[in-house]
Protein backbone atom coordinates (compact mmCIF):
# COMPACT_ATOMS: atom_id res chain seq x y z
CA UNK A 1 0.00 0.00 0.00
CA UNK A 2 1.48 3.37 -0.94
CA UNK A 3 0.70 6.20 0.72
CA UNK A 4 1.26 9.71 -0.61
CA UNK A 5 2.18 12.01 2.01
CA UNK A 6 1.82 15.04 -0.08
CA UNK A 7 -1.88 14.18 -0.82
CA UNK A 8 -2.73 13.22 2.79
CA UNK A 9 -3.87 15.62 6.02
CA UNK A 10 -0.82 15.83 8.91
CA UNK A 11 -2.69 13.97 11.63
CA UNK A 12 -2.65 10.81 8.94
CA UNK A 13 1.22 11.27 8.80
CA UNK A 14 1.79 11.43 12.28
CA UNK A 15 -0.54 8.27 12.83
CA UNK A 16 1.62 6.56 9.94
CA UNK A 17 4.89 7.32 11.73
CA UNK A 18 3.93 6.70 15.19
CA UNK A 19 2.46 3.15 13.91
CA UNK A 20 5.62 2.14 12.16
CA UNK A 21 8.85 3.73 13.31
CA UNK A 22 8.69 1.66 16.65
CA UNK A 23 9.93 0.96 19.33
CA UNK A 24 10.92 4.83 19.89
CA UNK A 25 12.93 5.52 23.23
CA UNK A 26 11.55 7.66 25.60
CA UNK A 27 13.29 10.80 27.33
CA UNK A 28 11.12 11.90 30.28
CA UNK A 29 12.67 15.72 30.06
CA UNK A 30 12.83 17.44 33.28
CA UNK A 31 12.88 21.29 33.06
CA UNK A 32 12.17 24.66 35.09
CA UNK A 33 10.71 27.87 34.30
CA UNK A 34 12.49 31.26 35.48
CA UNK A 35 10.32 31.26 38.50
CA UNK A 36 11.94 27.76 39.86
CA UNK A 37 8.34 25.79 38.75
CA UNK A 38 9.46 22.22 37.70
CA UNK A 39 8.26 20.35 35.17
CA UNK A 40 8.33 16.37 33.47
CA UNK A 41 7.07 15.32 30.40
CA UNK A 42 7.96 12.49 28.14
CA UNK A 43 8.99 12.55 24.37
CA UNK A 44 9.22 9.63 22.39
CA UNK A 45 10.19 11.80 19.05
CA UNK A 46 13.70 11.57 20.55
CA UNK A 47 17.33 10.22 19.64
CA UNK A 48 20.48 11.03 20.28
CA UNK A 49 22.49 12.67 17.51
CA UNK A 50 26.44 12.47 17.76
CA UNK A 51 28.93 12.50 20.78
CA UNK A 52 31.70 15.33 20.28
CA UNK A 53 29.68 17.36 21.43
CA UNK A 54 27.70 14.85 22.69
CA UNK A 55 24.07 16.33 20.99
CA UNK A 56 20.72 14.76 22.27
CA UNK A 57 17.19 15.64 20.16
CA UNK A 58 13.36 16.22 21.10
CA UNK A 59 10.64 17.21 19.06
CA UNK A 60 8.11 19.61 21.38
CA UNK A 61 4.54 19.69 19.38
CA UNK A 62 2.30 22.52 20.22
CA UNK A 63 -0.67 22.53 22.81
CA UNK A 64 -3.92 21.22 21.28
CA UNK A 65 -4.88 25.61 21.41
CA UNK A 66 -1.12 25.89 19.39
CA UNK A 67 0.56 27.31 22.02
CA UNK A 68 4.18 26.25 23.67
CA UNK A 69 4.53 23.46 26.14
CA UNK A 70 5.46 24.23 29.13
CA UNK A 71 9.07 22.42 28.38
CA UNK A 72 9.84 24.41 25.18
CA UNK A 73 8.99 27.21 27.24
CA UNK A 74 10.98 26.38 30.04
CA UNK A 75 13.95 25.31 28.16
CA UNK A 76 14.16 28.47 26.28
CA UNK A 77 14.22 30.40 29.64
CA UNK A 78 16.64 28.35 31.20
CA UNK A 79 18.83 27.32 28.55
CA UNK A 80 19.10 23.64 30.16
CA UNK A 81 17.07 20.46 31.07
CA UNK A 82 17.77 17.06 32.43
CA UNK A 83 16.77 13.97 30.19
CA UNK A 84 15.64 10.80 32.00
CA UNK A 85 15.42 7.29 30.51
CA UNK A 86 12.15 5.57 32.21
CA UNK A 87 12.62 2.10 33.54
CA UNK A 88 9.90 -0.07 33.97
CA UNK A 89 8.96 -0.11 37.43
CA UNK A 90 8.22 4.17 36.61
CA UNK A 91 6.35 3.45 33.92
CA UNK A 92 2.96 4.53 35.30
CA UNK A 93 4.02 7.25 37.16
CA UNK A 94 5.70 8.64 33.42
CA UNK A 95 2.46 8.42 31.85
CA UNK A 96 0.71 10.35 34.80
CA UNK A 97 3.63 13.07 33.50
CA UNK A 98 1.92 13.28 29.99
CA UNK A 99 -1.31 14.35 31.32
CA UNK A 100 -1.76 18.29 30.24
CA UNK A 101 -1.59 19.85 33.49
CA UNK A 102 -1.46 23.66 33.39
CA UNK A 103 1.91 25.49 33.68
CA UNK A 104 1.56 26.22 37.35
CA UNK A 105 1.58 22.09 38.17
CA UNK A 106 4.73 20.37 39.42
CA UNK A 107 3.99 17.22 37.69
CA UNK A 108 6.92 15.48 39.83
CA UNK A 109 5.07 16.24 42.95
CA UNK A 110 1.90 15.24 40.73
CA UNK A 111 3.30 11.63 40.10
CA UNK A 112 4.84 11.05 43.46
CA UNK A 113 8.63 11.18 41.80
CA UNK A 114 11.76 12.05 44.04
CA UNK A 115 14.51 14.43 42.60
CA UNK A 116 18.18 14.68 42.92
CA UNK A 117 20.17 17.60 42.02
CA UNK A 118 22.33 17.80 39.30
CA UNK A 119 26.48 18.63 39.23
CA UNK A 120 26.71 21.44 36.25
CA UNK A 121 22.79 22.95 36.21
CA UNK A 122 20.35 23.94 38.42
CA UNK A 123 17.59 21.71 37.19
CA UNK A 124 17.31 18.18 38.81
CA UNK A 125 16.89 15.53 38.11
CA UNK A 126 14.11 11.85 38.55
CA UNK A 127 15.99 10.23 41.17
CA UNK A 128 14.24 6.45 40.42
CA UNK A 129 15.49 6.69 36.52
CA UNK A 130 18.34 4.25 36.11
CA UNK A 131 20.12 7.11 34.01
CA UNK A 132 19.83 11.12 33.58
CA UNK A 133 21.50 13.53 31.83
CA UNK A 134 22.19 17.12 32.77
CA UNK A 135 21.90 18.85 29.43
CA UNK A 136 22.56 22.71 28.05
CA UNK A 137 20.39 23.74 24.98
CA UNK A 138 22.60 23.86 22.05
CA UNK A 139 20.14 24.54 19.39
CA UNK A 140 16.22 24.83 18.32
CA UNK A 141 15.27 24.18 14.89
CA UNK A 142 11.23 24.65 14.25
CA UNK A 143 9.99 21.83 12.21
CA UNK A 144 6.27 22.91 11.31
CA UNK A 145 4.90 23.44 14.41
CA UNK A 146 7.24 21.19 16.14
CA UNK A 147 10.56 22.49 17.64
CA UNK A 148 13.35 20.25 17.70
CA UNK A 149 15.20 20.85 21.01
CA UNK A 150 18.74 19.53 20.95
CA UNK A 151 20.55 19.41 24.04
CA UNK A 152 24.28 18.78 24.14
CA UNK A 153 25.11 15.66 27.18
CA UNK A 154 27.33 17.71 29.91
CA UNK A 155 27.23 15.03 32.60
CA UNK A 156 25.48 12.12 32.61
CA UNK A 157 24.33 10.01 35.88
CA UNK A 158 23.73 5.72 35.48
CA UNK A 159 22.48 3.40 38.49
CA UNK A 160 25.71 1.88 39.98
CA UNK A 161 24.11 -1.58 39.67
CA UNK A 162 23.89 -1.05 36.08
CA UNK A 163 28.07 -0.02 35.37
CA UNK A 164 30.28 -2.82 34.59
CA UNK A 165 33.68 -0.88 33.82
CA UNK A 166 33.43 2.71 34.82
CA UNK A 167 37.04 3.63 33.50
CA UNK A 168 35.86 1.74 30.02
CA UNK A 169 32.20 3.44 30.11
CA UNK A 170 30.93 -0.14 30.54
CA UNK A 171 27.14 -0.41 31.11
CA UNK A 172 25.30 -3.37 32.06
CA UNK A 173 22.13 -1.90 29.38
CA UNK A 174 19.78 -4.76 30.54
CA UNK A 175 20.23 -3.89 34.11
CA UNK A 176 18.77 -0.49 33.20
CA UNK A 177 15.37 -2.36 32.23
CA UNK A 178 14.20 0.51 30.09
CA UNK A 179 10.68 0.89 28.27
CA UNK A 180 9.80 2.36 24.84
CA UNK A 181 6.64 4.01 23.09
CA UNK A 182 4.78 1.70 20.24
CA UNK A 183 1.66 2.81 18.47
CA UNK A 184 -1.37 4.20 19.79
CA UNK A 185 -2.16 5.77 22.56
CA UNK A 186 -0.78 3.71 25.45
CA UNK A 187 1.00 0.90 24.18
CA UNK A 188 5.04 0.80 25.40
CA UNK A 189 7.83 -1.93 25.23
CA UNK A 190 10.22 -3.38 27.04
CA UNK A 191 13.69 -4.27 26.54
CA UNK A 192 13.82 -7.44 28.28
CA UNK A 193 13.67 -9.75 25.08
CA UNK A 194 16.67 -9.15 23.06
CA UNK A 195 18.21 -11.12 19.80
CA UNK A 196 22.16 -10.74 18.87
CA UNK A 197 22.85 -10.41 15.69
CA UNK A 198 26.84 -9.40 15.80
CA UNK A 199 28.34 -7.21 12.81
CA UNK A 200 30.17 -8.57 10.09
CA UNK A 201 33.18 -7.67 7.77
CA UNK A 202 32.19 -7.48 4.19
CA UNK A 203 34.91 -10.76 3.91
CA UNK A 204 32.20 -12.62 6.52
CA UNK A 205 29.69 -11.78 4.52
CA UNK A 206 30.71 -12.87 1.06
CA UNK A 207 32.01 -16.25 2.97
CA UNK A 208 28.01 -16.83 4.23
CA UNK A 209 27.20 -16.73 0.51
CA UNK A 210 29.41 -19.12 -0.55
CA UNK A 211 27.57 -22.13 -1.39
CA UNK A 212 28.45 -25.40 0.86
CA UNK A 213 30.80 -28.31 -0.07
Amino acid sequence: MLFDFDAMPHGNRYKLLVSCVVPRPIAWVVSRDAAGVLNAAPYSFFNVFGEDPAVVAISCGPRPQGSAKDTLANIEATGEFTLCLVPHALTEQMVATAADFPPEVDELAEAGLATLPSTKIGTPRIAGSPVAMECTLWKTIPIGVHTMVMGEVKAMHVADEAVMNAERAYIDTPKLDLVGRMHGRGWYSTTRDRIEFPRVTPEEWAARKKPAG
